[in-house]
């Protein structure tokens, strides 16, 4: 059984006992606390498949948060004009959240 489930704008394929590493779910979760998203856009249960128009009605996918804060790689921006000295650097580094799934109720 898998569920496609919308967080924060994204989607996942969420299955039991699988890991998401999903945006930054902010101080509200605490690691080992439980998580619930409700926005299940899609479900399969051994075949037989339910689309959402646009959720599926009385479907959510519990999670439990393992690590609150986990930093992605890191990405440079590199601009440059040439003939003209003009050279910037930047990086960054994505704030994720790593949420394991502990139930699917559909």
């Amino acid at each position: 059984m898998y569920v496609i489930v919308e967080i924060q704008g994204q989607q996942f394929k969420a299955e039991k006992d699988k890991f998401l590493y999903v945006h930054y779910l902010g101080d509200e979760a605490k690691e080992g606390s439980a998580v619930e998203f409700d926005r299940v856009l899609l479900v399969d249960a051994d075949g037989a498949v339910t689309v959402g128009a646009p959720t599926v009605a009385g479907a959510k996918v519990v999670c439990e948060v393992k690590q609150q804060l986990v930093k992605g790689d890191k990405v440079i921006v590199f601009k440059k004009k040439r003939r003209k000295d003009y050279r910037r650097k930047n990086g960054h580094r994505q704030c994720f959240t790593q949420v394991v799934i502990k139930e699917i109720v559909a």
